[in-house]
């Protein structure tokens, strides 16, 4: 559980990030819980894990990815995490391919004009959905560490704005990620972020 994680983010930090281990973090229970409360909510692990030096941090739109993800995390030499939320997935089917994706690319959904949704995780089927109605462009960021710089500077060079989608807290979330990449290559666009308040939630669903 994203929760339980908490407890062990010494030995996150000093057993295995610092001596840059190659172990796996499979983080079920992500974002938010239904009825299991506040102290089973998973929505603070994207804020705690993008901080750590050496750490790949990956959130799946769907079962497929999320086979990806887990694959891709096995065989990346270092730390890296993959967190998904509690539940039924989409309805996509997992297959049984061992595939791997790129570290740090992002999948262009949508190719829209003017603002551009950027969603993590379990957000992207709604966010595409309210791309694909508005003329918006969506993209499925897949990694939330490291960010697929390449696209979200090309993207900043095209759109307006940009909407960050995430199911974690707003404050130090994947949405944080994003402006601290676009405030160190001096891009100045709108943005919104959307995500958890900064408050625990003790009763919510997807």
């Amino acid at each position: 559980y994203s929760t339980f994680l908490q407890r062990a983010y010494d030995q996150l930090v000093h057993d295995v990030a610092v001596q840059e281990l190659d172990v796996l973090f499979a983080i079920d229970r992500a974002g938010v819980v239904g009825p299991d409360g506040a102290t089973h909510a998973g929505n603070l692990d994207l804020s705690f894990l993008r901080c750590v030096p050496h750490m790949v941090v990956m959130a799946p739109a769907d079962e497929a990815e999320c086979r990806q993800m887990l694959t891709t995390g096995l065989r990346y030499p270092g730390p890296a995490a993959v967190r998904y939320p509690r539940g039924s997935g989409t309805g996509v089917a997992a297959g049984t391919d061992l595939s791997t994706l790129e570290i740090g690319k992002a999948d262009l959904r949508v190719q829209g004009t003017r603002v551009a949704l950027l969603a993590f995780g379990s957000t992207v089927p709604a966010a595409e959905a309210v791309g694909r109605e508005l003329g918006l462009s969506v993209v499925n960021m897949r990694f939330i560490k490291p960010l697929d710089r390449t696209l979200l500077l090309e993207l900043a060079r095209t759109h307006d704005g940009f909407v960050t989608i995430e199911d974690n807290v707003v404050a130090g979330g994947a949405g944080s990620g994003v402006a601290e990449l676009f405030s160190a290559e001096d891009v100045l666009r709108s943005m919104l972020h959307l995500g958890l308040p900064d408050s625990f939630q003790h009763h919510a669903s997807r």
